[in-house]
């Protein structure tokens, strides 16, 4: 049996390189943004669909960003707008 990798280890797959995409996060020093995996998941592709699109990608990768992604939301404050519960 196979033991899901801890945050840091799944970090350690996402890098970063001026050449590639102007130094946005990438996975595994290869041309494919963390940006661009959260949007196809965002539009509803499943990580299955990824696999078959991107054959060099793992699991782990996909984990990676979602990880990555979680811990950046993790310190955003934004302001939002406010929505008030209706009285009945």
């Amino acid at each position: 049996m196979t033991h899901p990798a801890n945050e840091a280890d799944l970090l350690r797959r996402i890098t970063a390189n001026p050449d590639i995409f102007g130094g946005k996060p990438i996975i595994r020093n290869r041309r494919l943004a963390v940006e661009h995996v959260l949007g196809m998941l965002a539009a509803g592709d499943t990580p299955e669909i990824l696999l078959q699109g991107y054959p060099w990608l793992e699991p782990d990768d996909i984990r990676a960003c979602l990880v990555y992604a979680r811990r950046l939301v993790g310190h955003e404050r934004i302001e939002l707008p406010l929505v008030e519960s209706a009285e009945t």
